[in-house]
């Protein structure tokens, strides 16, 4: 089992930054990937950004691309989402999850979630 507990959202006006924090608490080995997902209100979810346990690999998706940077402190057993540059469409809820397979940028490849943390972006 794992649990997933995210931190940091709030509200920025655009072209602010924050940074999302993903404590994990449980069995590491359901871990080995971390993914942050957003949704917005009437959108589906959509993949973010994704980062493994023991490999410097990282996904974007288009939209965040050189604006998004994840990380992940192991010993902290914590991942990261630093977003700069933000824009009204980046306001979302937040999700971070957890899984071991599949692709990064499915839903469906990720077993543990997170509660959500609320970004909104406006003046």
């Amino acid at each position: 089992q794992v649990q997933l507990v995210e931190s940091g959202g709030g509200s920025v006006q655009p072209g602010g930054s924050l940074r999302l924090s993903c404590a994990i608490f449980g069995d590491t080995a359901y871990s080995a990937r971390l993914g942050w997902f957003r949704q917005a209100p009437g959108k589906v979810r959509e993949a973010v950004a994704a980062c493994y346990r023991g490999s410097a690999t990282t996904h974007y998706a288009d939209p965040i691309k050189g604006r998004f940077t994840i990380s992940r402190d192991n010993a902290k057993n914590t991942v990261y989402l630093q977003m700069s540059s933000l824009k009204p469409e980046d306001t979302a809820m937040y999700y971070c999850a957890a899984g071991y397979s599949g692709g990064w940028f499915s839903a469906e490849y990720y077993d543990y979630w997170g509660q959500g943390t609320q970004v909104t972006v406006a003046s």
